[in-house]
């Protein structure tokens, strides 16, 4: 449904970007997540490349204090990922007189990423309106390697690495208002909000240097970076129990990103971070829409398949990176999925497809086709019941 849902309420999912919806739980819950992307890669001269990479993407565990009115969620999750490998090969002059060639390749690559531990709670204030509040810790590592080899056994190949490990708190805060009969009898509508405080992280950041079996740590140095807020806005409309309809925004004021560390003036010294320096920041926007449509609607004795929901839906966003410091790149995203019921009531299994491009060829920078799959698995039943006795 576009990868928003920051007003939708459901009994079958705890939407993770809105604290406040956690009130509604009635099951408890064990969800997990793990997807697959594929890139191509392409610039203005023809040269091309692929990247495929899978992953985990969350674990989430909420239950009810009090059924419709106290919920707690717990989640673990990526909150950003490096993952990219690009080659460079040529010769170089070498030896005493330089009258001889030797060809090299070198790699640049990235991983690692920031990783978010999240536990919170959303409470009903009444049947319209509903809070919520969190606690989050970042933390994490992301590396840039340089790995340069030779054709001539008697050069040393070698692996510059640059990196920084990370951690801090930041919380973010939510709220929904549900509303009923509004364009229509029986209808549902909801304005749902949230955002996340800016975040102080610490660390040390690293330039280490592997010569064949040797390994030498260069230098490390500690400082602090400052992430900006977070807000978001969603709407969600239900004119009955077979379709809903959301939309939704997201910004992110990247240009107030800030760094002590310093700015890699020579050799010995770490790459700025981030690479290219914060004037490669822009500030972050995102517009996602989408429905979900269940053909059988409430009939619980409908066919399978009629019961199962079916999604679509698609995002635009500005990127948050703008490397030349002067091209603004955006991401264009189709969504689709289903939702399939299982034997057990409150679980189901999601398959969700993104199809998508990004960024340019313009100004010596590349695009981005991606394509990725993903599964969730939700599992939910009443824990904590006391049954009475008749």
């Amino acid at each position: 449904m576009g990868g928003g849902g920051y007003a939708l309420r459901s009994l079958n999912y705890n939407p993770d970007a809105n604290p406040a919806l956690w009130s509604d739980q009635v099951f408890t819950r064990l969800s997990g997540s793990a997807a697959y992307r594929s890139t191509s890669v392409e610039d203005d001269q023809g040269n091309s490349g692929r990247l495929s990479s899978g992953n985990v993407q969350a674990l989430q565990f909420n239950f009810p204090l009090y059924e419709r009115s106290l919920g707690v969620g717990i989640s673990f999750q990526p909150y950003s990922r490096s993952n990219y490998s690009a080659t460079r090969t040529g010769q170089e002059s070498i030896g005493p007189r330089q009258d001889a060639e030797a060809r090299y390749e070198t790699t640049f690559s990235g991983s690692g990423g920031l990783h978010r531990l999240r536990g919170g709670l959303g409470y009903r204030v009444n049947d319209m309106l509903s809070v919520g509040a969190t606690a989050d810790l970042l933390f994490g590592t992301l590396e840039r390697r340089r790995r340069t080899t030779w054709a001539a056994p008697q050069l040393r190949n070698t692996i510059v690495s640059d990196g920084v490990q990370l951690s801090g708190l930041t919380s973010t805060l939510g709220g929904h208002l549900a509303l009923a009969d509004v364009f229509a009898e029986d209808d549902a509508f909801s304005i749902g909000a949230s955002v996340t405080l800016p975040a102080n992280l610490s660390g040390e950041q690293y330039r280490t240097l592997d010569e064949d079996l040797a390994r030498d740590t260069l230098s490390t140095e500690r400082g602090d970076v400052t992430l900006p807020w977070k807000g978001r806005l969603g709407l969600s409309y239900q004119p009955n129990a077979r379709w809903t309809v959301v939309l939704d925004g997201a910004f992110e004021p990247w240009s107030t990103f800030s760094s002590d560390f310093s700015t890699g003036a020579s050799e010995t010294v770490p790459s700025r971070f981030p690479a290219g320096g914060p004037g490669t920041l822009a500030d972050r926007w995102r517009l996602s829409t989408g429905a979900e449509v269940v053909p059988a609607g409430d009939d619980q004795l409908a066919g399978y398949f009629a019961q199962a929901a079916y999604r679509f839906g698609g995002y635009a966003e500005r990127m948050y990176v703008r490397p030349d410091q002067e091209t603004t790149l955006y991401e264009f995203a189709l969504t689709a999925g289903i939702s399939l019921p299982t034997s057990l009531s409150g679980t189901r299994i999601d398959l969700n497809t993104t199809a998508g491009t990004r960024g340019t060829t313009t100004n010596s920078l590349v695009r981005d086709r991606f394509f990725g799959v993903s599964l969730h698995v939700n599992f939910g039943e009443r824990w904590f019941q006391r049954r009475k006795l008749r």
